[in-house]
């Protein structure tokens, strides 16, 4: 028997889940994240799953990991003491950013703080054109002093980014050796070697967020392998935020790659169960203890995109501009609001009822848990209106303080807006509600997609709580709860390929490119990722190796991404400028096939295909006695309603239920409305679906 192992760390719960190789049946283990020391939690959790399911370490074939390290230490703003070092003039860079703001009516918006203080933002002369050509030589003389300045400063990590590098690195390069021979044990990033793409902000953006969360990554990654190799267990690989796992010496390499690994993870296991269920197209709803995330898989197709912004307000709203720190590296398309089971719902000045930002996290948690929370959360409103159990959550592992939950919604929020305690529960899941439905909206409406010809793939530990409602709200008629939702996300660390992409700049209009030199620049490409898929240990026949290239329209300012042929020759330069007049007209509805194409940057994603999983649960041969209790629930528009509470794990496959009915789970609940049916599939999979007005 051979397993795999994902371990995914949540604001509130940290998730383990496994699985078995042969037949694909899965098992889960929750325990509280542990802010003070992550890793910690991590190896608690690690330690509990090979208990309750004797796994034998060395049986272990993939231990894969989300962490959170990364935005943590943006969003916190504990980083590295970074040092950046850039051509004569520009060490301001980080600060000029771009014109864009989130809100173009508001005066008084402030941008993100500066990551590197101005004081350890150097300068050095030396200027390559933009043509590649050395305008300026390299003052060799001025780089002891730079070295000096730093350590002087005591940085613990240097990010250097040059004028047009991107074109020639050869200044970048040799400053970048001075600085590795001279400050040993300090970690060297060069926008070369991090980002060796055009746009000057981005780029440099990019290489000094590596260097800010570059010690801090490689720190916590070197004490968790050295704890999992003393389990017996392999080292971990990391989920990159575009999809896919890598090494961890890969992403000390880009710690930027490991940014959003958590909810990437979630997206690949909706993708895993889409293809699985025979459902190419859904909406992927991941809502946790903290946040909610929304994204869309098309065709079996993950969507993604080449820059977001993490910090600040571009975190939570993944649409807004100019209020993050663009990160220039692949990433899953995903809309996320602060709404999770431990947002906390609070009345503003005016009087207005507000649910988030703020969150209770994994400690002290919402106040039923009963560990100090004293601001009633979202679970606490769910707990009100009889949709979770009123003794003990976890199966029991959990105690749940009623009472405490049911005073705390009567001071913060009923009696401040003059309401009884339900109403007040009921209003706090109608605002969540409302903004969790506007993140479905951003993925879906707004990237020009009716959300109506796509079923709603919902998980999290709170994400069947609330599913169909949004369902509702959206006119979804169909709503997939897969096996262990509260740990789904973790099943996708699982369920992934190994995975890195790379890209390079090479500037050239399609009709007067050489495609020799294009040709050449894919395969040095090739030749960087088959150096790291050859670290892998999967055989040469599961590797995928797919070229991509950025182009756009002369006199554009930004390109679309278009399928690259396998040759590059002069039918394939044919073909590249085919592809991006339809993709042109797809994305905007119009295309100038008269017009010249530009091509720009040179993209490549690099893959060792693992064997594939079909995820099962076991579940009983019988359903026979899964109802096991009776509870008045709240429903909207229908109010309390004398509803039947089902164990999942007792229901048997074909096992169709009519709501209102609450199906509970050791890591989840599940709500269903009246006027919708709830059934069981063969794997373990409960599909929820709206009746017909006839037939409710």
């Amino acid at each position: 028997m051979t397993w795999r192992i994902g371990v995914d760390i949540g604001g509130t719960f940290t998730d383990v889940a496994v699985v078995d190789e042969a037949d694909g049946s899965i098992g889960v283990t929750k325990v509280s994240s542990t802010p003070d020391d992550f890793g910690r939690g991590v190896i608690e959790a690690l330690e509990q799953a090979i208990s309750r399911y004797t796994i034998k370490p060395d049986a272990v074939s993939l231990l894969a990991h989300a962490t959170t390290v990364v935005t943590n230490a943006i969003l916190q703003q504990n980083g590295a003491r970074v040092g950046l070092i850039a051509t004569r003039g520009f060490r301001d860079i980080l600060e000029l950013r771009r014109s864009a703001r989130a809100d173009l009516y508001d005066l008084f918006q402030d941008p993100p703080s500066v990551l590197v203080a101005r004081r350890h933002r150097m300068e050095v002369t030396e200027r390559i054109g933009a043509d590649g050509s050395v305008v300026t030589p390299l003052a060799e003389e001025e780089i002891d002093g730079l070295i000096e300045e730093l350590k002087a400063a005591e940085v613990e990590a240097v990010a250097v980014s040059l004028l047009f590098s991107f074109l020639n690195d050869a200044h970048e390069r040799r400053l970048g050796e001075r600085l590795r021979a001279a400050l040993p044990g300090i970690q060297v990033f060069l926008s070369s070697e991090v980002l060796p793409e055009i746009r000057e902000f981005e780029r440099t953006s990019t290489t000094a967020i590596c260097a800010y969360v570059g010690p801090i990554l490689a720190s916590y990654l070197a004490r968790l392998k050295g704890a999992v190799e003393g389990m017996g267990l392999p080292a971990p690989y990391v989920m990159g935020s575009g999809g896919g796992v890598f090494e961890i010496e890969e992403s000390l390499r880009m710690p930027a790659m490991a940014a959003e690994s958590g909810p990437a993870a979630g997206v690949i296991a909706a993708a895993l169960a889409g293809k699985q269920t025979g459902r190419p197209n859904l909406l992927s709803f991941d809502m946790g203890g903290t946040t909610a995330k929304a994204s869309l898989i098309r065709d079996g197709q993950i969507e993604t995109t080449p820059e977001y912004e993490v910090g600040g307000e571009g975190s939570a709203s993944r649409w807004l501009h100019g209020t993050g720190h663009p990160i220039r590296v692949p990433v899953i398309d995903l809309a996320e609001v602060s709404a999770g089971g431990g947002s906390i719902a609070w009345v503003d000045p005016a009087g207005s009822l507000r649910v988030g930002p703020r969150s209770a996290g994994a400690s002290p948690g919402p106040v039923c848990y009963g560990q100090g929370g004293t601001e009633p959360a979202v679970t606490d409103a769910n707990l009100i209106l009889g949709r979770l159990d009123a003794t003990s959550l976890l199966g029991g592992d959990l105690p749940i303080d009623y009472n405490r939950a049911e005073a705390a919604m009567k001071e913060k929020v009923a009696d401040p807006l003059g309401l009884s305690v339900e109403q007040a529960a009921a209003s706090v899941i109608q605002v969540v509600n409302n903004a969790m439905a506007e993140a479905l909206r951003i993925v879906s409406v707004e990237r020009g997609h009716d959300a109506r010809e796509f079923s709603l793939i919902c998980f999290g530990g709170a994400g069947p709580l609330h599913a169909a409602a949004l369902a509702e709200e959206l006119e979804i008629s169909e709503v997939v709860v897969p096996p262990i939702p509260g740990a789904f996300s973790a099943l996708g660390l699982v369920g992934s390929d190994i995975r890195r992409d790379y890209g390079r700049t090479f500037f050239a209009v399609l009709d007067e490119a050489d495609p020799a030199a294009l040709e050449t620049a894919y395969q040095d490409l090739e030749t960087e990722a088959r150096r790291m898929l050859a670290r892998t240990g999967i055989p040469e026949d599961e590797w995928l190796l797919e070229r991509t290239a950025d182009l756009r329209y002369i006199r554009q300012a930004y390109e679309l991404n278009v399928t690259a042929p396998n040759k590059i020759d002069e039918a394939a330069l044919s073909t590249l400028a085919d592809g991006y007049h339809d993709k042109h007209e797809l994305t905007y509805g119009h295309a100038n096939r008269s017009e010249r194409v530009q091509i720009v940057t040179l993209r490549l994603s690099a893959a060792a295909r693992l064997p594939g999983l079909t995820l099962a649960q076991k579940i009983s041969a019988s359903g026979e006695g899964s109802e096991k209790a009776r509870r008045p629930v709240w429903f909207e528009g229908a109010g309390r309603l004398d509803t039947p509470v089902h164990d999942r794990d007792r229901m048997a496959p074909g096992d169709s239920l009519a709501g209102p009915v609450i199906i509970e789970s050791l890591d989840s609940t599940i709500v269903v409305p009246p006027a919708w049916s709830a059934r069981m599939d063969d794997r373990g999979f409960i599909l929820l679906t709206k009746l017909t007005g006839d037939a409710s």
